[in-house]
């Protein structure tokens, strides 16, 4: 310990007499270490943390997957279930004390504070069971939690809400618990304030505000799920009872879905062909869920894992970069060590000092890198979701964290270290009687050259990356999603209620649209069920006269209800036929307008659809709808994905299909209830955000206004993941470039002056400065050959890790790779002139004097 306390004084001792150097390194390596240490961050509160709830680890979740919602087919591998299958598997799973389901998804509410308060809020919800708060272990912050007497259909309609909201949205209301709220029409009291930091069962951006009973659900949506039987809508997550083993459940489980789907799940006989025939298919896997719904897991884990390779190259170049500034400080410090070896200084007793030094100065920047952590995460987190309004991840150090950074700061020292210190360990003692200039063998310039190499190297793959991440990104950005985003702006509206009739629909319709219209600056205004780029419905198609078709997802199309002029406001062009017009009323033949998928999907190639019926679910309905136009393809979901456009067809607000099936009644009802219109402006967007509102409010106070933006933003926002990755890609790699320059100025540098010599020598024999130049530059530039001459084909291997994360972007991209190789020459010429510029100016007379 005192020989460690030594040498731990000696360190600082040298670090303050080296201020430069000190800086410069902790610097290099607070950029590295931080940059890795808030990707690990992310990584532990995404992948890794558990929820915030009583014992994770005795929670089990019965399914997987992400996706939402399932409506009337077989899932595969079941993530989602109906609520009479969630009750029939609370009957058949003794190993759990407590099962609990929660809506796959959210809700939106309009919040209005008791029967006087004019001015709604908009709300996240979720229906969550009775016994959710129990299954977890939950306690409230004030009030009570809600309870399975709550979750009852002839209870007291109440609800819980976040501590979050109670705080921010309602000053902290010491009056809140026992208070009544209308939620979307339906009076409601809070019972309840949930705990601090509580988010629900998935981290995701903008979370549950209020929890509500399932039994509730029918005062809102307009159809009873939970009296249907195949729509899984719900997610199940259980506690298992102590001693308790899952291990038997998936295969249990199993067997109970696939009776069940034969047997009780409600589903038309003519669905039972293509059900049981996909029916050894059909599995129910029983999952740890600890680390709750893995929402973000699923939808980030491959970004993360590509900027954590990339944090971990820039620190691999800041090592190496380090490792040759103390080869160099080493190199200067031969004499001195050779003294050393000379008076009995064993080779361990240095190398331990050269390495504490190296520990001791890698602590100090794992310091300061924790710093850039914070804020770097807090960064991070902005840029991918810069439209959320919360996300639950906490940017603050944890105990994991800073263990890794701790660990990381060791791991990084002993890299950059183990070569001076073992170089400096080998001096020969012979050389403190002779100048060290006069040497024929310096191994530390050859190991410093390899250092240049591997940052090279480095830095050419980061580029390259870079560089294909941020040529994907710009091929996003600029495709052609089929409609106009120019001066096009969309309005997210919670829902009317579900409780209005029809005729009061249709008039509040063509009420808010014409409002909407009369707005200065608007040039037109168009309302839908759903915005571009939101969730939409879908359903089985089945043509008139074409039998049942198979039970699967070729069998299926999206839909929207939009009123007339919608197609026309988004600029979508009709290439046959003709689109929703004021005379497609509830008296007129259902009509529809289909895009071009549509067609291909479901007519033979040639075929005029126009004229053609087709229906949804069964073939007692194919002639419901009457193709009148076609439509173009658009882009109305998920803009990044690579598959061909899906099938989608658009239906008038105005027009209600009637069913003879109670079921297929109440969900054609349910989906007329708008939550978005688009509006083409020919003016400014200045000012347009209160004006809505009036309008709104107008029309109906319960009205709710949730967002408001630019049809340009809307698409946008769906590449917040792919900006992200791409900018801090874009940042790592120059940032990289700019280290192997400092490297590769610093190794040509230590050679100009270790051959100063050497060039006087060269220059008394008739060598000029441009000899001298070409001399030095050549030694610098073969370094960077060598390292794109490794670079360039790992940068082709490493693009194929990368290339589920590029659109319409190869891997062998000449471009890309041709930036990146002169990027990086650009660079390795102004690090090298001015060592060859300076060697160019050596006198040779005072170089031979010198030696």
């Amino acid at each position: 310990m005192q020989t460690l306390r030594q040498d731990i004084a000696y360190a600082l001792r040298q670090m303050r007499q080296s201020p430069v150097f000190t800086l410069t390194a902790m610097l290099t390596l607070a950029l590295g270490i931080g940059a890795t240490t808030a990707i690990f961050s992310l990584i532990n509160t995404v992948m890794l943390k558990s929820l915030p709830v009583v014992d994770p680890a005795s929670l089990y979740r019965i399914g997987e997957g992400a996706s939402c919602c399932i409506q009337g087919s077989p899932q595969g591998s079941y993530g989602m279930f109906s609520y009479r299958f969630y009750q029939r598997m609370k009957e058949n799973t003794p190993e759990f004390a407590e099962l609990a389901a929660f809506q796959a998804g959210g809700s939106e509410f309009s919040a209005r504070r008791g029967e006087n308060d004019r001015v709604s809020k908009p709300l996240r919800g979720e229906y969550v069971s009775g016994n959710y708060f129990a299954t977890f272990g939950v306690g409230a912050f004030a009030g009570r939690t809600l309870t399975p007497i709550d979750d009852q259909r002839s209870a007291t309609p109440v609800a819980m809400l976040s501590y979050r909201a109670w705080q921010q949205e309602y000053g902290s209301d010491p009056h809140m618990v026992g208070s009544s709220f209308i939620l979307d029409g339906h009076p409601f009291t809070i019972v309840g304030i949930t705990p601090p930091g509580f988010f629900g069962e998935t981290l995701r951006s903008n979370p549950p505000e209020v929890w509500v009973p399932l039994q509730q659900e029918p005062l809102f949506r307009g159809t009873n799920s939970l009296l249907n039987e195949f729509s899984a809508w719900l997610r199940v997550i259980g506690r298992l009872r102590p001693g308790a083993s899952p291990d038997a459940l998936p295969a249990r489980l199993t067997n109970l879905l696939q009776l069940w789907l034969v047997n009780d799940s409600g589903m038309p006989a003519e669905w039972m062909t293509g059900v049981k025939a996909s029916l050894p298919k059909q599995i129910v896997k029983v999952i740890p869920a600890g680390t709750g719904i893995g929402v973000m897991k699923a939808n980030y884990t491959d970004s993360l894992r590509i900027l954590l390779a990339v944090c971990c190259m820039v620190l691999l170049i800041a090592c190496a970069n380090i490792a040759n500034l103390l080869l160099a400080r080493g190199t200067a410090r031969r004499a001195q060590t050779s003294v050393r070896l000379a008076l009995g200084a064993s080779r361990q007793r240095l190398i331990r000092q050269s390495l504490t030094e190296s520990l001791v100065l890698s602590v100090l920047g794992g310091l300061a890198g924790l710093a850039v952590a914070y804020a770097g995460v807090k960064a991070i987190v902005a840029l991918a979701f810069h439209g959320a309004q919360f996300v639950p991840i906490d940017a603050r150090p944890s105990l994991p964290v800073l263990a890794f950074a701790f660990v990381l700061s060791l791991v990084t020292g002993a890299l950059f270290g183990t070569a001076p210190a073992w170089l400096a360990s080998h001096a020969d003692p012979a050389e403190a009687l002779r100048g060290a200039n006069r040497s024929t063998r310096d191994s530390s310039s050859l190991s410093q050259k390899v250092l240049v190499v591997v940052q090279a190297t480095l830095s050419v793959v980061l580029l390259t990356g870079a560089g294909l991440l941020t040529r994907s990104l710009t091929k996003l950005q600029h495709q052609d999603f089929g409609y106009e985003t120019d001066h096009r702006i969309t309005i997210s509206l919670t829902a009317p209620f579900s409780s209005y009739p029809s005729a009061k629909l249709d008039a509040m319709y063509r009420e808010l649209q014409a409002r909407l219209s009369h707005i200065p600056g608007v040039e037109r205004a168009a309302l839908a069920q759903y915005t571009p780029l939101q969730d939409n419905w879908g359903e089985f198609v089945i043509r008139q006269g074409h039998g049942m078709p198979n039970v699967n997802e070729d069998a299926g199309s999206s839909w929207d209800h939009v009123n007339p002029g919608y197609l026309e406001t988004l600029g979508e062009p009709i290439l046959r036929g003709r689109s929703i017009t004021e005379q497609d009323t509830a008296s007129t033949q259902s009509i529809a307008v289909v895009n071009e998928a549509f067609v291909h999907r479901f007519f033979k190639q040639g075929e005029n659809p126009i004229g053609a019926h087709f229906g949804l679910d069964l073939p007692m309905f194919s002639s419901t709808y009457e193709i009148v136009g076609v439509v173009r393809n658009a882009k109305y979901t998920d803009p990044a994905n690579k598959e061909p456009t899906n099938p989608l067809f658009f239906l008038p607000l105005a027009q209600r299909a009637h069913y003879d099936a109670a079921i297929m009644q109440s969900i054609d009802d349910s989906t007329h209830f708008i939550e978005g219109a688009v509006l083409h402006l020919h003016g400014s967007m200045e000012g347009l955000e209160p004006q809505v509102r009036r309008v709104l409010s107008d029309v109906d106070p319960n009205l709710t206004l949730l967002g408001i933006q630019t049809l340009e933003e809307q698409v946008d926002s769906n590449f917040d993941q792919q900006r992200t990755v791409a900018n801090m890609t874009g940042l790592f790699g120059i940032l990289a470039l700019i280290l192997a320059a400092v490297g590769l100025y610093g190794v040509t540098a230590y050679t100009v002056e270790r051959r100063t010599s050497e060039i006087g020598v060269r220059m008394a024999l008739g060598a000029n400065r441009g000899n001298v130049m070409r001399l030095v530059l050549r030694g610098a530039f073969l370094q960077i050959l060598l390292g794109l001459a490794i670079g360039i084909p790992v940068s082709i291997g490493c693009s194929r890790l990368i290339s589920a994360q590029l659109y319409e972007v190869k891997g062998w991209d000449p471009l890309v790779l041709g930036g990146s190789i002169v990027a990086l020459g650009v660079c390795a010429f102004f690090a090298s002139i001015i060592p060859a510029q300076r060697a160019a100016s050596i006198n040779p007379v005072k170089a031979l004097r010198s030696e």
